[in-house]
């Protein structure tokens, strides 16, 4: 008798126990679609339901897995973000005017899941634009963190993580360019990987009516999942590719570095000149790190190859306003084309500063945003204006930025692992950033903190 449970299984478990025949692909898509049914009427995750096509989708799998066929997410169901393109459903961004746009093409990221297998149920929540790290917006309202209602489940993916928090699915696919994948699986006790930039191919998560162009500098896609094998698992999936460098190019991402803490470098940054970081989530970095000295690895507090916090956020903002006001009505005056060229010229060396640091260091420890969920603030956000508590002080909403920054300028990945809860019982994340391009490392020791808690 199959004793697994359905809603708190991982996708790798779903995989297994399809693959034995110990469940069918259908059972596992109804039993999805009920607990969507059931759990969603108040967290509001779920916003764009294909339950119908979905079944579809579970019957080929089945018919697939009968054949003898196996393929890395066969018959396992998920959501996506809304912000992705799926053929026959809307894609807003929370625009009441892209209700009408018509979606004609899946996302190249969706075709790649379903190619895996995947059953699509439908699509989660976002944040107005996916500018903050609440998900609210005129088209499909406020989502709700499934762990405390009163909560925020982050943003902009946050219906990505309440409906995997919740026991809807096993897996989502979000994207980053601010913390939107970090933020909302720290939020929520979730494992989440912002990818090195450039390594899923972004095409159809556009904004909406906006034709495919350029891509994005610093922004990314990326899973959010109940463990750190089903973010390997994912990105495997996903990367790759796409287009013109398709014919010739080939994806073979390096192995991860020392994976068990014996010998693994970890410097840690509890702190930051822009940003501050309320006291239980520092002393849940000071602990992870404590973990991992005991093991074996060497911990360092500070080290004088850390770039330039202050200049590194000051550049990195400059560069994220340009490319989220770009073509918005309202937009402030574009920077002349020499500063753009020069803010990628202080990517450039940064990178450089990254790549001594890494030669000295496998990953850096440090906070994915400097509160837990915080209660739901009413209203648009003003940037400007927008205050959030820490530690009972009055600190700018907008400053939670420099926590993103490090790994988003430079386009490094950075996985979040759940490590603890505060007293009131929230769910505390670390962010472990690592070198660019060797994303197994820094999932690597997500897996070692899961493994060994």
């Amino acid at each position: 008798m199959n004793t697994l449970d359905y809603a708190t299984a991982t996708a790798t478990q779903l995989v297994e126990a399809l693959a034995a025949r110990q469940v069918g692909a259908l059972e596992l898509c109804d039993a999805a679609i009920a607990r969507i049914e059931q759990r969603d009427g108040e967290i509001n995750a779920v916003v764009v339901r294909d339950f119908d096509r979905a079944r579809e989708q579970a019957r080929a799998a089945d018919a697939a897995l009968a054949r003898g066929e196996r393929r890395p997410l066969l018959g396992v169901p998920m959501t996506v973000k809304e912000s992705f393109n799926v053929a026959g459903l809307p894609t807003t961004w929370g625009f009441e005017f892209a209700k009408a746009i018509p979606v004609t093409q899946d996302a190249v990221a969706v075709q790649r899941l379903k190619a895996a297998g995947a059953v699509i149920l439908g699509k989660t929540n976002v944040a107005l634009a996916l500018g903050e790290w609440q998900s609210v917006n005129p088209v499909y309202g406020r989502t709700l963190n499934p762990l405390d209602t009163t909560r925020s489940p982050g943003g902009s993916s946050g219906g990505a993580a309440a409906a995997v928090a919740a026991g809807m699915v096993p897996l989502e696919l979000g994207s980053d360019i601010g913390g939107s994948i970090r933020v909302p699986a720290h939020f929520c006790g979730l494992y989440g990987h912002k990818p090195s930039v450039g390594l899923l191919p972004g095409r159809g998560h556009d904004f909406p009516g906006a034709p495919s162009g350029a891509a994005d500098v610093i922004a990314v896609i990326g899973p959010l999942a109940r463990s750190a094998d089903d973010i390997e698992l994912a990105l495997d999936v996903l990367a790759g590719p796409d287009l013109d460098d398709a014919p010739a190019w080939r994806l073979q991402l390096p192995p991860a570095r020392d994976v068990q803490p014996n010998g693994l470098r970890v410097l840690v940054m509890t702190t930051h000149p822009c940003a501050r970081a309320c006291a239980d989530v520092q002393a849940a970095v000071e602990r992870t790190a404590d973990r991992l000295a005991k093991a074996g690895a060497q911990v360092s507090h500070g080290s004088e190859l850390l770039p330039d916090l202050e200049a590194l956020h000051k550049s990195y903002l400059a560069m994220l306003k340009t490319i989220v006001t770009r073509g918005a009505p309202d937009a402030p005056p574009s920077i002349p084309s020499h500063e753009w060229l020069s803010l990628l010229d202080r990517r450039a060396r940064l990178r450089e500063t990254w790549r001594k640091l890494f030669a000295a260091f496998d990953i850096v420890l440090c906070p994915p945003y400097g509160t837990v969920a915080f209660p739901h603030i009413p209203g648009p956000i003003d940037w400007h204006t927008t205050m959030l508590e820490i530690d009972g002080e009055s600190t700018p909403y907008q400053h939670q930025l420099a926590w993103a920054g490090p790994a988003t300028f430079a386009g490094l990945p950075a996985t979040v692992a759940p490590v603890g809860k505060t007293a009131d019982g929230l769910p505390i994340g670390v962010q472990i950033i690592g070198p660019l391009l060797e994303d197994r490392t820094p999932i690597a020791v997500a897996r070692w903190l899961q493994l060994n808690p």
